[in-house]
């Protein structure tokens, strides 16, 4: 019977690792909610179309540990990007990193979401996990909820003053309210290049972080405790996750062997006065196991193939073996041996764990 040799021989874990990224390799989807920094960060041309926009996003992100810093806008306003191999669930680690512009009492939070491949075309459309950071269950937090922004209907000028009834939205929970403009940033707040009269968004609402200062002149912008970006500085633990973290959409706890995708969204709805809407800001995103991230990271070597319904992996050292299904079902493991073979039932895409390295591997019969 044909022996299918299906990645060779793999170092480092596997060698799509050793050759690996840690940085963001395609940024998929840029759709800011309104915002004083939209239209500016990344900078909108009036001949700009999506298209382009995404373009000059992936120019900020791709390949950059800390790039140019792109603004998410109010509450909603998201980014997905994805990256040039699996970022690996390490147990007890934190396995991956956002860096934003948060500093003391300027923390914006955003929530965070994670995606595996699970149909293997390259693209962010399977299901998504929360990441669920310390606000996650809390009474004042907002599982489904949503917002729609419209457009206004004509740009209103600030020299003014400050337009407190500027991009009106609404949500689904009966409540209204604006996202005004401030005399700091005159150009549109509506992302321009997207032909719509209104942005609709869904997910989840965090607490309002804000707190007035002792003069009562400005609003401090409260860390909350982990699992969200731009909510502490990139030098601290406060930006890394774990992707142990991941729920569904009951908010049970899901166990993934690795994530293809990452979506990070604006989670606080709030007005701070003179400096403007609550928006979580990116500029980098990053695995924590690649070898260019961690220079220490555990080496191996392996040989992976198939017989049939049979998936043998030989191991140079002596590691755990997992083999998962891409929602993140652990099917069969073993022990920390040099040789394990595993019978796979169903054609289709698998995870294969070996210590603390990912792999995705095509099984056809």
């Amino acid at each position: 019977m044909k022996k299918n040799v299906l990645f060779g021989v793999l170092m480092c874990g596997f060698l799509p690792l050793l050759a690996a990224s840690p940085y963001v390799s395609r940024v998929f989807e840029f759709v800011p909610a309104p915002g004083q920094f939209v239209n500016v960060l990344p900078a909108y041309d009036s001949a700009d179309n999506a298209e382009a926009m995404l373009t000059k996003v992936n120019d900020c992100l791709v390949g950059k540990a800390n790039g140019t810093v792109l603004t998410l806008g109010a509450w909603g306003g998201y980014v997905v990007v994805g990256f040039d191999h699996t970022i690996a669930n390490v147990v007890d680690a934190y396995d991956f990193q956002i860096n934003g512009n948060a500093f003391s009492n300027n923390a914006e939070p955003g929530v965070v979401m994670v995606s595996v491949d699970e149909n293997g075309n390259g693209l962010p459309d399977d299901t998504w996990y929360e990441l669920a950071g310390s606000e996650f269950g809390k009474l004042a937090t907002l599982a489904n909820y949503e917002v729609t922004y419209y457009r206004p209907s004509a740009e209103k000028e600030a020299a003014t003053g400050n337009i407190a009834d500027y991009i009106r939205w609404k949500d689904n929970r009966d409540s209204t309210g604006f996202v005004a403009k401030n005399t700091f940033h005159t150009q549109s707040y509506f992302p321009q290049w997207l032909a719509v009269d209104s942005l609709v968004f869904k997910g989840t609402r965090l607490p309002n972080n804000g707190v007035k200062s002792s003069t009562g002149s400005y609003t401090q912008l409260t860390s909350f405790a982990f699992g969200y970006a731009d909510n502490a500085p990139n030098n601290s633990e406060g930006a890394q996750f774990k992707i142990e973290w991941a729920v569904d959409n009951l908010g049970q706890a899901v166990q993934l062997a690795g994530i293809d995708f990452v979506k990070i969204y604006t989670g606080v709805l709030q007005d701070n006065g003179w400096t403007g809407e609550c928006s979580t800001e990116v500029s980098g995103v990053m695995d924590l196991h690649t070898p260019t991230a961690l220079p220490d990271y555990h080496t191996s070597s392996a040989l992976i193939y198939s017989v049939g319904q049979q998936l043998t992996v030989e191991n140079s050292g002596y590691e755990p073996i997992q083999i998962f299904t891409v929602s993140g079902v652990c099917m069969a493991q073993s022990p920390a041996v040099k040789q394990a073979s595993f019978q796979i039932a169903t054609p289709g895409v698998y995870l294969v764990k070996i210590g603390n390295a990912v792999q995705k591997v095509m099984m056809r019969w």
